[in-house]
C-alpha cells in the first residue's frame, strides 16, 4: 500500500510534549526523569508556557503526545494546567489523535475526568507484566488489580488503550511470559507494545548486572520470547505492524507511524527533541538545568544539528523498515532523492541473501528472521 503522506517542510503535524516527572525511578529506566521531586512541577509548567510560546502563533496538530516520566503523575488541577497550556499553543485537530503515557496506579476517577475532560483520545498503560514476582523485580508500583483498575477508566473515555509489556525479564520463563501475554489480551486492549528489557548504564539493573547480582535471560530464550508474543497477538486478531508494537484494525498509533515515516515533530520539555525543516534540537536533559534556562530566559536546546540530505535518508530508511509492511523503493527514493540500492551498499544484497530482508517487487521489508536480529541491520544503513 502507498505510504501516508508526510507532513510539509516547516509544518509539523505532530507534536511531543516530555512531562519528567515519576514517583521514583524503576531499577531499568534511563529515560529523562527525576523522581520524587513534585516540588518542581509547578515551575515546570511555568517553562513549558515559556517555551511553547516562542513558537509564536499557534499550529494545529494531527497527533500530539503526552510522556515521560509519567504524565499522569501530576495532579488534577496540574494536568488541567499541562493540558490548557499546549491547547494555546498546539490545537489537536478535528479527528486527531491525544495520547498519554499513564502508570497504572495514577488512573483513578478524578484524573480520568481531567482527561476526558482533555479530550484525550488514547492511553498508554504501563503494565509491565501482570505476575506479582515479576513487578516487584522491575520496581514497579502496581499489581494484577491495579492494572485492571486502571484498564477500566481509561476504557469510559478512550478510543484506543495500548498496553505496555515487557519480557526477557531476570528469571522469567516462556510459561511466565505467555501468561503475561494471555493476561493482556484477556483485558481486550486495542494496542500492545512489548520490549525486551534493556540494561543501560546508569541504571541500578546496569550495576545489580555488574555484580553478580541479576543475569540476563539466554539469548536463544529472549529470541523465543518475542516470537511467542508475534504467534500469541497475532492469533488473537492484533496485527503486527512495528518491531515492537501490535494493533487491532484502526488502532495503530498515529504518532509513532510519524516518526517511522521521517515525518517532523515539534517538542517541548526536558529532554525532548524536535525535528523540523532537516534541523533536529534536543533540550537539556537535565529537569533543573532545563527550568534555570528557561525561566531565566535562555533557550532550552542542549544540541542542534543539521541532518546532511544522505543522513536523513538513512535515516529515514531504518525508522521507515522497523515496520512490518517497509517501504516502496520508488516512493522512498523520489521522497529522499536517495536510492535504497545506493544506501544499502553492498550491505543490502547480503542482508538479502542471508533472508534477513526481502524484496518482491519495489517493497523491501524485514522478513521474520530479521525480526529477530532487526538492531544488528540497522548499523548497515547509517553512516558511522
Amino acid at each position: 500500500m502507498p505510504d501516508p503522506e508526510l507532513p510539509k517542510i516547516d509544518s509539523p503535524t505532530a507534536a511531543y510534549i516530555h512531562v519528567p516527572f515519576c514517583r521514583h525511578r524503576c531499577g531499568y529506566c534511563n529515560f529523562t526523569l527525576v523522581a520524587g521531586r513534585d516540588d518542581l512541577i509547578d515551575a515546570y509548567l511555568d517553562a513549558l508556557d515559556r517555551e511553547l510560546s516562542e513558537l509564536g502563533q499557534a499550529h494545529e496538530v494531527n497527533t500530539l503526545f503526552f510522556g515521560g516520566g509519567t504524565p499522569t503523575h501530576l495532579s488534577p488541577a496540574q494536568l488541567e494546567r499541562l493540558f490548557a497550556i499546549v491547547r494555546q499553543w498546539l490545537p489537536l485537530a478535528v479527528g486527531g489523535e491525544m495520547s498519554i503515557e499513564a502508570n497504572p496506579i495514577d488512573l483513578n476517577e478524578a484524573k480520568s475526568l481531567v482527561l476526558a475532560n482533555a479530550g484525550v483520545t488514547r492511553v498508554s498503560i504501563g503494565a509491565q507484566s501482570f505476575h506479582s514476582w515479576k513487578l516487584k523485580l522491575l520496581e514497579r508500583d502496581h499489581d494484577d488489580a491495579v492494572i485492571r483498575e486502571a484498564f477500566s477508566y481509561a476504557r469510559r473515555f478512550a478510543k484506543s488503550i495500548s498496553i505496555d509489556l515487557i519480557f526477557g525479564t531476570p528469571g522469567e520463563s516462556l510459561v511466565d511470559w505467555k501468561q503475561d501475554l494471555h493476561a493482556a489480551i484477556a483485558l481486550a486492549p486495542d494496542h500492545v507494545s512489548t520490549y525486551g528489557v534493556t540494561f543501560e548504564k546508569g541504571t541500578s539493573f546496569w550495576s545489580r548486572l555488574s555484580h553478580g547480582e541479576l543475569a540476563r535471560v539466554e539469548e536463544e530464550a529472549e529470541r523465543q520470547m518475542y516470537e511467542a508474543a508475534i504467534d500469541t497477538l497475532t492469533t488473537a486478531g492484533f496485527e503486527h505492524y512495528e518491531v515492537s508494537n501490535f494493533a487491532r484494525p484502526g488502532h495503530r498509533c498515529q504518532h509513532n507511524e510519524n516518526y517511522w515515516l521521517g515525518g517532523q515533530y515539534f517538542a517541548a520539555g526536558p529532554g525532548a527533541a524536535r525535528f523540523i525543516g532537516g534541523v533536529r534540537q534536543t533540550n537539556h536533559r537535565s529537569t533543573t538545568t532545563y527550568l534555570t534556562r528557561v525561566l531565566s530566559g535562555q533557550p532550552p536546546v542542549a544540541e542542534t544539528e543539521q541532518l546532511a540530505p544522505e543522513d536523513a535518508a538513512r535515516e529515514r530508511l531504518v525508522f521507515a523498515l522497523r515496520r512490518l509492511e517497509g517501504i516502496d523503493t520508488h516512493q522512498f527514493a523520489a521522497a529522499t532523492g536517495f536510492s535504497v540500492e545506493t544506501l544499502g551498499g553492498e550491505s543490502l544484497p547480503r542482508l538479502i541473501d542471508l533472508g534477513l530482508l526481502k524484496l518482491s517487487g519495489s517493497r523491501l521489508r524485514l522478513t521474520r528472521q530479521g525480526l529477530m536480529v532487526s538492531d544488528a541491520i540497522w548499523p548497515e544503513f547509517l553512516r558511522m
